[in-house]
């Protein structure tokens, strides 16, 4: 039997999206009793989804495709022209393999003690500061970090101009005016930089070890034994560079959660792996990326509503980490939830659902992991800080969320425990 799928009335939502940010669909969800909706975004019908069952169905490669979904904005800043976030089928499986074959055990050691030698390095330099702006810091730690990994260590002069290249990619993705046109004049420049490298090293003029991550890239043939075009290695390479980047957003989060909730500082110190289940908590609880789209790839029906083929689909992934159906008291910050969980790849999602190999599960989950948990070691058992009054208050209507102040630190100094 068909259900009439709830409907919000009106000509075009997109100015809503933008302002109502990662509540978007949260709040219409609540208003319909539904986890499923229909709206309009960019002149166009778009239906909405949120929870554990329809991220299943969204994740489903034959019922969805993502070639096409994602508006010109985001390709022209997040993802690049042509990324593996906008394939699907055989492609899409080819170039995942590529992103995956650089996740192996030694690779994601080296991401670790590079993040510890990096933290090591900016602690000294913060130190001798009267105070810092934590966010903008840690960017910079996390590009130096990032090119070191993939085999090209960024002179440090060049750090911070690279730092605001890289981060305006996910900072004005979701804004619009002048500061969108910057993102986008941004990214260009990153490209530029990137393309010169691979025609380089292509060309013999720049020599990278074999087993760097930028010459596994640059030199990857697809399933026909082809070198992949050289705009296409570019984009692939933003998609390493830029996401480590971004974890200074979690990385904020993380020092917010010790302030907010200053418990939690005495569990970590005292449990080991007390560590992991705070990492994913604060991936869950706060905000990170709010939803992914995609298209109906064929007409079918889920729950009684029609889905017709080509219509825009957003999954809600800030409100399926928020499920009231799948999480206890999920507005409630508990690390101790993952202490016994027994999720699915479906239920929790802050960086995409799935499989990572089939799906579009964020091939650099671990990574993030990774990057927070030594972080966190640094914050809470590493160094000292002082916190100034400021305005530590985050809006859900921001994308990306961060901190009003993107807090302020003073005093900074090693742990005497440490030093």
């Amino acid at each position: 039997m068909e259900n009439r799928m709830p409907r919000e009335e009106g000509i075009d939502h997109s100015i809503s999206l933008l302002k109502e940010g990662y509540q978007f669909i949260l709040n219409r969800s609540e208003q319909f009793d539904s986890n499923v909706f229909e709206t309009r975004i960019l002149g166009r019908k778009a239906i909405c989804m949120i929870g554990e069952e329809a991220a299943q169905i969204f994740y489903d490669p034959s019922k969805f495709k993502r070639n096409g979904a994602a508006p010109n904005r985001v390709k022209e800043t997040l993802f690049g022209e042509n990324s593996v976030q906008t394939l699907d089928d055989e492609e899409h499986r080819n170039r995942k393999a590529m992103l995956m074959s650089v996740m192996t055990p030694e690779k994601l050691e080296s991401m670790i003690e590079l993040t510890k030698m990096q933290w090591e390095k900016s602690l000294d330099q913060w130190s001798k500061m009267n105070s810092i702006l934590f966010y903008e810091e840690v960017k910079e730690l996390l590009c130096e970090v990032a090119f070191k990994w993939i085999g090209y260590p960024l002179n440090e002069q060049h750090v911070p101009k690279m730092t605001k290249e890289l981060s305006a990619m996910f900072e004005t993705a979701a804004v619009v005016g002048p500061n969108h046109w910057m993102g986008r004049a941004l990214r260009n420049n990153v490209e530029k930089t990137i393309h010169q490298l691979i025609i380089d090293m292509r060309e013999d003029k720049l020599k990278i070890s074999k087993d760097t991550v930028l010459h596994q890239f640059a030199f990857h043939k697809d399933a026909n034994g082809h070198l992949l075009d050289e705009k296409t290695v570019t984009v692939e390479i933003i998609n390493m560079l830029r996401p480590i980047v971004a974890i200074s957003i979690y990385i904020n989060f993380s020092l917010l959660a010790l302030l907010q909730f200053p418990e939690q500082k005495e569990k970590l110190k005292t449990f080991p792996d007390y560590s992991k289940m705070f990492v994913q908590e604060v991936r869950r609880f706060y905000p990170f990326f709010p939803f992914v789209a995609a298209k109906v790839k064929q007409d079918f029906t889920w729950n009684g509503y029609q889905f017709a083929e080509g219509t825009l689909t957003l999954l809600d992934l800030y409100g399926t980490n928020h499920d009231p159906v799948k999480w206890e008291d999920p507005y409630v910050f508990n690390p101790e939830r993952f202490a016994h969980w027994k999720g699915t790849p479906f239920s929790f999602i802050p960086q995409g659902g799935g499989d990572y190999y089939l799906g579009h599960r964020c091939a650099g989950e671990q990574i993030t992991i990774d990057v927070m948990k030594v972080s966190l070691d640094f914050l809470v058992n590493r160094m000292e800080y002082n916190v100034p009054e400021q305005d530590l208050n985050f809006s859900l209507d921001d994308i990306p969320s961060i901190p009003q102040s993107k807090i302020i630190l003073d005093q900074v100094k090693r742990s005497r425990s440490h030093s």
